[in-house]
């Protein structure tokens, strides 16, 4: 077969993408200097977004037949998509759960793609895993959890609670000790979650889409799963619903309000009855890193899978979810992919971190966080989560003393519920638009027992509490 040569054909022209030349060195200095000029913006740009009219109309045409080129690729995204985005870390973005990657993290992030790693299998990415492992190690020694433990990290919490429930119920259907006629009821048999009322929103979902039922016990007046609250749900289930509980889920720290369900007490109910112990600790579980909120947590060794984001309170870039289970022989039996191809991964009794999740192909998401970690020390890391839970306890101190605040509870970690007095559900949303506009911050409203409220959510060290009273000072 004749290959066709000059320099104008396809061919030529497809290799020049994967080709370095002047060009593609010139654009390196400029997406790396953008890069840096971003990190050491202090504060970074709050901004916000544009309407598709807007954003349409800015850019033109930015998908060519021929291109536009690097350079305007990046000056679009620079002039016109990046400030259409609300910069998360920003010390004033106080909405959802932000995040605050620390510099080591965002530079090791451009590195793990610099390198195409893959990071679904020892083969391939022996060291990259080796390290994810390191970091993984420390987030189950924070959890009391044995040393066997392990696991792997994922894209978020969403993930890592339906591959949590999705182990859980394989265990259920193949539990040892059980009969064969046992077993088999069970493979025909729907699976059954018990968790609280106040429950993440992807366990909902995760229950969904594995087609498992889903009890909600009533949370007490904060939002949190109680033991004796679950014990009396558990007693009032008939036999045969009992029968097919899987799983039971605790949330060591709530989205909504920041409290941590009692850990001991779903722990105790859990091994009593033989079930799966999984606690979502995808914002709350970094506390684990802070002595003085270590009382929370009691209970949380006892989990046979347990959660928390990185990239929410422990400083890493989205996205990466560390999901860690007691006994890594049961996620791998239930996760693990058979085919041809990969038999020889399969066969080879190494770590592949693909076993371990609903996932096959999986970038290295740990590499950055295990990077600012094995930089800093978890020294650092303890210092930043309690320089937060300090912040957050500063800020219910100044909305108590406020006469025009008042606290909905007190926080036991770094969410902080309050309300304006008097203020009606618009006057809080038109409030909380216009300080975006202003770039003063972006504190949107929640909802609590019904009532329109005002949250923060403090998991940026570069908080201070001056932010806390220009934003209270605002509602005035």
């Amino acid at each position: 077969m004749n290959r066709p040569t000059g320099g104008d054909n396809s061919l030529d022209r497809t290799a020049a993408m994967h080709r370095r030349d002047t060009a593609t060195d010139v654009l390196t200095q400029a997406v790396i200097r953008y890069a840096v000029d971003r990190m050491h913006l202090d504060p970074p740009p709050l901004d916000g977004p544009r309407t598709l009219a807007e954003l349409r109309a800015m850019c033109g045409r930015t998908i060519t037949a021929e291109g536009i080129g690097g350079l305007e690729a990046l000056r679009v995204f620079a002039d016109v998509l990046a400030p259409a985005c609300v910069s998360v870390d920003h010390p004033r973005y106080l909405s959802f759960v932000p995040t605050a990657p620390t510099e080591a993290a965002i530079l090791f992030d451009l590195v793990a793609g610099a390198s195409s790693v893959y990071g679904g299998s020892w083969l391939e990415g022996a060291g990259a895993v080796f390290a994810e492992n390191e970091a993984l190690a420390w987030i189950a020694s924070l959890a009391g959890l044995p040393p066997t433990a392990g696991g792997v990290f994922v894209s978020g919490g969403s993930a890592g609670n339906l591959s949590a429930l999705v182990a859980a119920r394989h265990r259920w259907r193949h539990e040892p000790g059980v009969s064969a006629d046992e077993l088999e009821r069970r493979a025909r048999t729907r699976g059954l979650v018990v968790a609280s009322s106040a429950v993440h929103s992807s366990v909902t979902a995760a229950a969904r889409v594995m087609d498992v039922d889903l009890v909600k016990v009533p949370a007490d007046a904060h939002g949190r799963l109680g033991g004796d609250a679950l014990r009396a749900t558990v007693a009032g289930m008939r036999p045969d619903a009992r029968a097919r509980v899987c799983a039971i889920v605790a949330t060591a720290g709530t989205t909504n309000a920041g409290v941590v369900d009692d850990l001991q007490g779903a722990a105790d109910v859990a091994r009593a009855h033989g079930w799966w112990y999984h606690v979502d600790g995808a914002y709350g579980g970094a506390a684990l890193a802070a002595p003085s909120a270590r009382r929370w947590f009691v209970g949380v060794e006892h989990a046979d899978s347990f959660s928390v984001d990185p990239h929410k309170w422990l400083f890493a870039p989205y996205d990466c979810c560390a999901l860690v289970y007691r006994d890594p022989a049961m996620a791998r039996a239930a996760h693990t992919q058979h085919a041809e191809y990969l038999d020889v991964l399969t066969d080879s009794g190494d770590w592949n971190p693909s076993d371990y999740a609903y996932h096959l192909t999986r970038r290295a998401r740990g590499l950055p966080f295990w990077f600012s970690l094995a930089t800093h020390g978890t020294e650092r890391y303890r210092e930043a989560v309690e320089a937060c839970l300090t912040t957050a306890r500063g800020a219910a101190a100044v909305l108590t003393a406020a006469a025009h605040t008042e606290l909905v509870m007190e926080p036991e970690l770094s969410v902080v519920l309050f309300r304006r007095l008097g203020w009606s559900a618009a006057q809080y949303q038109a409030w909380s638009d216009r300080m975006l506009a202003d770039g003063v911050t972006l504190t949107v409203p929640t909802m609590w027992a019904g009532e329109t409220v005002l949250r923060f959510c403090i998991v940026n060290p570069r908080t201070t509490l001056d932010d806390i009273e220009t934003i209270v000072g605002s509602l005035v």
